[in-house]
């Protein structure tokens, strides 16, 4: 891979390059992404869908939204950290108008949309999607679809939503939110089908970021930004967008540091655990006489917060740069984070976050409550959109037609298009609105 390639401004349905020399300084391209995403639909529902605790009201815990926006803030550090050395590593890149601060906003654009195809009610979301093929009523399709398609469904995955999200042509509009090629392949973490599931231990085959509907489209990005083929075999699988790493690790360091956070600011955890486990990260940077004149545990979990992240932007940035040949050549396998001199304190963080906090009986009693709440929507719209297909509609199924978008209304001859279609139109419930909608079709709420 070379990062001329790799930093394609190309845009679905172009036909001539564009040269990042020709680019316009006061709104680049790649700045153009972060704009298209901030003002889509999909991402506007993300303050409606909790990071931790499904359905909180509280006014301190994290949206996905938050999340997202905290997430692309320490991408941009991190890529802006990276681009200054790969600038100064590969002088040409200078020459052809590229620079640090492009690195910053790509890896920012990505991280932004990174949770952008999850469903309603947190991880579980993806689970309850998963468990209604595989377990559940819709096992009934399991003899009508291929082995992939199949695979799509029972291990439903909100990464290979959002790139369906940010891609899909739909209602004519061509190629979804038309982001760069660069952004796109920032944004997928899992380069690879959704088999064979998990066939190596590389970090790019941790899970599936393609539906087999999306194939066309994620094979242009592959081909144009010169990703490589990981097996040679029939099935899809492709080393990373070196940016991917950067994403990856913005991602893992707010959840690891925030939803902690959140965690004390919720009791789940008690202070004294959550100033240990903190101050195990920041010793070497602390300021004690400021830690001590903080009057309240808000403020001082706040500072250690802080003082984590930055501590863990440095890091990863400086395991990137070590390994950025080795990167750049698909041989890299892992996370950055675990390569880090802070993995300990960081897996000590996150056994006792599923201890506390996403095991803990207000989370898995909201988690369970979304469950059944998914496994009904997707009931109810699937059986009308699919009798609605064969002209068997009810009157119920009419009516329950008549809330759907108008871009999901146009039937698919195609059964395994029109159940993901649901699916994806599941998924971009914010939480609320799942609820809400549940309630209706239960009869529960007729106001």
């Amino acid at each position: 891979m070379n990062w001329e390639q790799l930093l394609s401004l190309k845009r679905y349905g172009d036909t001539q390059k564009r040269l990042r020399i020709d680019q316009d300084e006061s709104r680049l391209g790649f700045e153009v992404d972060y704009d298209r995403i901030i003002f889509s639909d999909s991402f506007r529902s993300l303050q409606d869908k909790t990071q931790v605790v499904p359905l909180s009201k509280t006014d301190f815990v994290h949206t996905r939204l938050t999340h997202s926006l905290e997430v692309s803030v320490v991408a941009r550090s991190l890529g802006r950290i990276v681009g200054k050395h790969i600038i100064e590593k590969y002088p040409n890149l200078k020459d052809k108008g590229y620079q640090a601060n492009d690195f910053g906003a790509i890896a920012a654009a990505a991280a932004l949309s990174h949770d952008i195809g999850n469903p309603p009610f947190g991880h579980s979301g993806e689970k309850a999607i998963g468990e209604y093929f595989n377990s559940g009523n819709g096992k009934i399709f399991k003899d009508r679809l291929t082995k992939k398609q199949w695979q799509d469904l029972i291990d439903f995955e909100g990464n290979a939503n959002g790139f369906k999200i940010l891609t899909e042509t739909k209602n004519g509009i061509s190629g979804g939110l038309r982001l760069s090629y660069a952004t796109l392949g920032a944004f997928i973490k899992y380069p690879k089908e959704s088999l064979p599931k998990k066939p190596t231990k590389n970090v790019a085959d941790k899970k599936y970021g393609i539906f087999q509907n999306n194939i066309p489209f994620f094979k242009d990005v592959v081909n144009e930004l010169g990703l490589e083929k990981l097996r040679n075999d029939e099935n899809l699988a492709y080393t990373r967008h070196p940016l991917a790493f950067l994403v990856e690790a913005a991602d893992d360091i707010c959840y690891t540091i925030i939803d902690f956070e959140d965690g004390i600011n919720l009791d789940l955890v008690s202070e004294d655990y959550a100033l240990e486990y903190l101050i195990n990260l920041v010793r070497d940077s602390i300021n004690t006489k400021k830690y001590h004149s903080l009057q309240n545990t808000k403020d001082r979990i706040s500072y250690l917060r802080a003082l984590a992240i930055g501590n863990l932007i440095q890091e990863a940035a400086k395991v990137y740069i070590e390994n950025e040949e080795g990167i750049l050549l698909g041989n890299y396998q892992n996370s950055l984070l675990e390569k880090c001199k802070y993995e300990a304190q960081i897996n000590d963080i996150i056994t006792l976050s599923v201890e506390k906090i996403y095991k803990s009986k207000d989370v898995v009693e909201k988690e369970i409550a979304g469950y059944k709440i998914i496994a009904d929507l997707l009931d109810v719209f699937i059986s009308a959109i699919n009798n609605t297909f064969d002209h068997s509609a009810s009157s119920y199924d009419q009516l329950i037609m008549l809330l759907l978008p108008e871009k999901f209304k146009n039937i698919s001859d195609d059964l395994y298009t029109r159940v993901l279609n649901t699916c994806n139109f599941i998924s971009g419930l914010s939480d609320g609105y799942a609820i809400l909608i549940h309630k209706k079709i239960k009869g529960i709420d007729i106001r």
